[in-house]
């Protein structure tokens, strides 16, 4: 049976020190545009950075209510069009493969489609960044092209795969919802 899962809101400086353990491990950070944050407060400030505004649609992923976190997953409208948003997700190598990010984002995702006006989501993903690919694909996103050189990163010039979801796409059941506290 799967592990029972908690999302709760990131609160940046809770949060953060756990979330370091993803954030500040360079082999967790290879498909990140920047690399690895040196300390607990650097992650703190990105985590504070990348949340502005967007406090609704960020979750840490939990194992208990009050646990540490293992993960973060977000949807961010991207700012061009309100109606289209991006997903991301990270989880701690110690949680992966319990599918936490697959049934987190599944929740995360039609909440969206339900509170917003969002038609399209999508993810812009390191094609060889299998993992994840591998999360999306599980959650019906199709694969639509792949950009090439779109991205400076910390590890060279590196292209990106583009996979998206329409709201009226179908969506696989994936599982035990979370637990979802506010």
């Amino acid at each position: 049976m799967p592990a029972r899962m908690f999302l709760r809101p990131i609160d940046p400086v809770a949060d953060g020190a756990a979330l370091h353990a993803i954030f500040g491990d360079p082999e967790c950070c290879t498909w990140l545009p920047e690399p690895a944050f040196a300390s607990v407060a650097d992650t703190i400030a990105k985590l504070k950075h990348w949340n502005s505004g967007f406090e609704k649609t960020s979750w840490a992923v939990a194992a208990s209510p009050d646990g540490p976190a293992l993960g973060r997953i977000a949807l961010y409208d991207t700012g061009d069009d309100p109606n289209v948003w991006e997903a991301a997700c990270m989880i701690s190598p110690v949680a992966r493969g319990q599918n936490l990010a697959a049934r987190a984002l599944s929740h995360a995702i039609g909440y969206l489609f339900e509170t917003t006006t969002a038609r399209r989501i999508f993810a812009d993903i390191d094609p060889d960044n299998i993992a994840s690919i591998r999360v999306f694909e599980k959650l019906g996103f199709t694969r639509e092209g792949q950009l090439r050189g779109t991205w400076n990163t910390h590890i060279g010039i590196r292209d990106s795969v583009i996979y998206g979801l329409m709201k009226t796409d179908p969506q696989p059941d994936i599982g035990p919802a979370p637990v979802v506290m506010i």
